[in-house]
């Protein structure tokens, strides 16, 4: 009991440090906001080539790889995102592949190379780019949040026991609702689209995917967490995998709204 409460406590303390960060970074946008971000898809990269067994020298190969897309979005100094940037990313993808022969290796670098794009392209949203960043963002953290009370509280059947024992059904909805209720308060409180957030319960269900999708990496890799960079977290990839997910699509709606 001791040692689940210590457990708790630790990850207590370092989400709020993350979300502390996140914060932060939203807040500044800019190029601060693009550093954290794409030193954040680096790090998300190597957890992916151990995941994908990738020898040390691909790893590196694959974040030089990256380095080039992630440099062309920064905002105010390069192109920005944008469809060259997405480019990019696909190239860097492909450059992968035919020097690797590791097409998870490849995949590895869209996966970490385009949240990072959808993130720059809410938040250099003209009129409302803070809102809709933290809209994506947050819904993601509550999503988790709900999710993950809701299914201590009630219990119940598993959501994919062969993936990941410990999700629920009465997680997954508690985490759904939760999102909807906060992007409720987001459309009364700061005037978040109606249209985007009636979309926020079928993004919180993506972010649960996500979720399953990472799980389902490690356990194919035989490993507990992604990385040990988070105490009582894991790695990156097991803080991000639902924002992953999310972030494309939350760019794509709000571009099509606009």
């Amino acid at each position: 009991m001791n040692k689940g409460k210590s457990d708790l406590g630790t990850r207590a303390i370092v989400a709020i440090a993350l979300i502390g960060l996140a914060a932060v970074a939203l807040w500044a946008g800019g190029l601060g906001f693009w550093l954290v971000i794409a030193a954040v898809a680096l790090l998300m990269m190597a957890e992916w080539a151990g995941l994908s067994g990738a020898s040390p020298r691909e790893k590196r190969l694959a974040q030089y790889a990256l380095v080039v897309p992630l440099a062309i979005m920064a905002p105010g100094l390069a192109a920005g995102p944008g469809f060259l940037a997405l480019g990019l990313v696909i190239g860097a993808a492909f450059f992968i592949a035919a020097v690797t022969r590791k097409g998870q290796l490849a995949v590895g670098v869209v996966y970490s190379g385009l949240p990072v794009l959808a993130l720059l392209a809410l938040r250099e949203h003209p009129s409302h780019g803070l809102l809709y960043t933290f809209w994506a963002m947050a819904l993601v953290w509550v999503c988790d949040t709900g999710a993950y009370f809701a299914g201590r509280a009630i219990g119940g059947p598993r959501l994919a026991p062969l993936i990941s024992p410990n999700k629920t059904w009465a997680g997954l909805i508690g985490g759904v609702a939760c999102a909807g209720v906060f992007a409720a308060v987001l459309v009364v409180a700061f005037g978040l689209p109606v249209v985007l957030a009636l979309a926020t319960p079928v993004l919180a269900m993506l972010a649960q995917l996500g979720d399953l999708f990472e799980s389902h990496l490690k356990r194919c890799a035989g490993v507990k967490d992604s990385g040990n960079l988070l105490p009582g977290h894991g790695g990156i990839l097991d803080r991000l995998d639902g924002l992953v997910a999310v972030a494309p699509f939350a760019a794509l709606l709000v571009l099509m709204a606009a």
